[in-house]
């Protein structure tokens, strides 16, 4: 009998053992790991350097408190981040995972209005669907109607307007335009800020806006004096082929980016916010304090472990391997979907690539979900790790197959990961 409280009731092997592309199991198998897990392990699996950073670490200070010190490693790390970001002047606040890094932009977000002297502000604009989280403030700004159902009670759905997702038809700039209505109707005096994933993630995989939307929205935050806060959790860090997929379409500086997963892409739980220097000055002016924090913000080790991660993507230049990389895989993804109706769309950028699954005779998601699990299911018996999908059309249809090696995969890795995903689609679709 096991002690370990699963995720859900179907069997897991046990992970023995990680290197570069693969993970192996107790009984010996191995897994091309498709998904880098849950699009964190960016850098492959295995690294000793990343290991012996954080040994070292570990031996000469193990944990300080942030709120009685800083530390030599985490100075270092925030001014190394910022500069990879092209974000010299922003203050990056440190956190363990995603869904806290969400919370603590939202709060951020409030207490910057209210020591602005506009407490009316607290709504945050979301869009539907898209993932920020599973903790109770991250997943109430989440447009995933089947991960918020069991826990709507305990949400203030006032606080949340949502606006449709992108939509390819139009420009990006018509695109935009959507969040101006949203702001008239919720009332633009009550609105803090606008949340979005410049490339959407788990809720709709790979999907993204077209040029010129991020540069658009921007304009209307700014308009409306309403933050816009990129959620960069999945995509940033060079996944999508550059250290922000917010900029992909154009230049923009968002006031927060939110950041995780690839920042020590596994090997230790770091993730955090980079503030801009104006909402930092408004808080440090007005209370003196974020009104916010965690036990474990800004952990030594976990710091150690993101800036021995920043030195490989920058030494082995990961982000422009997502490129080229990405660039390939698409490509055999597109060949897949002539080859497998199932398959209605292949997109994406970089390394953060999704395939839209539906009924070939309707070019629609099927009416009953599942076949993206089935897929999954049938890529994991031919050694391919994916990350399946569903709700993107309704909450309910809509399956979807996510794909993100990571960042240092190699050619001949991914023609077995074609190869494999191929299998795959043709016994199982």
């Amino acid at each position: 009998m096991s002690n370990v409280f699963y995720r859900s009731s179907k069997p897991y092997p046990v992970a023995v053992r990680g290197k570069g592309v693969y993970v192996y199991d107790r009984d010996g198998r191995r897994y091309l790991d498709g998904s880098s897990g849950a699009l964190v392990a960016n850098i492959g699996h295995g690294r000793t350097q990343v290991a012996d950073a954080m040994a070292r670490q570990a031996r000469e200070l193990a944990f300080v408190h942030g709120s009685q010190f800083s530390s030599d490693v985490l100075e270092e790390y925030a001014a190394r981040l910022c500069t990879f970001l092209d974000l010299p002047d922003f203050r990056f606040w440190a956190v363990s995972g995603g869904s806290e890094a969400n919370e603590s932009a939202i709060k951020l977000a409030r207490q910057y209005h209210v020591e602005r002297g506009e407490p009316g502000r607290f709504k945050v604009i979301t869009r539907v669907p898209s993932y920020h989280g599973a903790s109770l403030g991250a997943l109430a700004a989440s447009g995933m109607g089947a991960r918020r159902a069991l826990y709507a009670p305990l949400m203030n759905e006032d606080a949340w307007p949502k606006m449709p997702k992108p939509d390819p038809s139009l420009s990006g700039e018509n695109d935009a335009e959507r969040l101006r209505e949203v702001l008239e109707a919720s009332g633009p005096e009550t609105v803090a800020a606008f949340l979005c994933e410049p490339v959407v993630g788990a809720s709709d995989a790979a999907l993204a806006p077209n040029p010129g939307y991020h540069v658009r929205i921007a304009e209307i935050c700014r308009e409306y004096g309403v933050l816009f806060v990129a959620d960069e959790v999945m995509a940033g860090m060079g996944r999508c082929g550059a250290p922000l997929a917010s900029r992909l379409g154009g230049a923009v500086t968002p006031d927060i980016v939110v950041l995780g997963k690839g920042l020590a892409a596994g090997y230790a739980p770091l993730a955090g916010l980079a503030a801009s220097p104006t909402i930092y000055r408004t808080v440090m002016s007005g209370s003196g304090a974020f009104k916010h924090g965690f036990t474990y913000a800004g952990h030594p080790v976990s710091v150690a472990a993101g800036l021995s991660v920043l030195n490989i993507v920058e030494g082995e230049h990961l982000t422009h391997c997502a490129v080229t990389r990405g660039k390939k895989l698409l490509e055999g993804l597109q060949m897949l979907a002539a080859r497998h109706p199932v398959v209605l769309k292949a997109r994406g950028h970089g390394l953060l690539l999704g395939l839209i699954l539906g009924d070939p005779e309707t070019g629609e998601a099927f009416q009953t979900p599942g076949i993206a699990e089935r897929v999954a299911a049938c890529a994991r018996e031919h050694g391919l790790l994916t990350y399946p999908g569903s709700g993107a059309v309704d909450g309910v249809r809509g399956d979807h197959l996510l794909l993100g090696p990571p960042l240092s995969i190699s050619d001949a890795e991914i023609s077995e990961m074609l190869d494999a995903l191929n299998q795959a689609l043709g016994s199982c679709a």
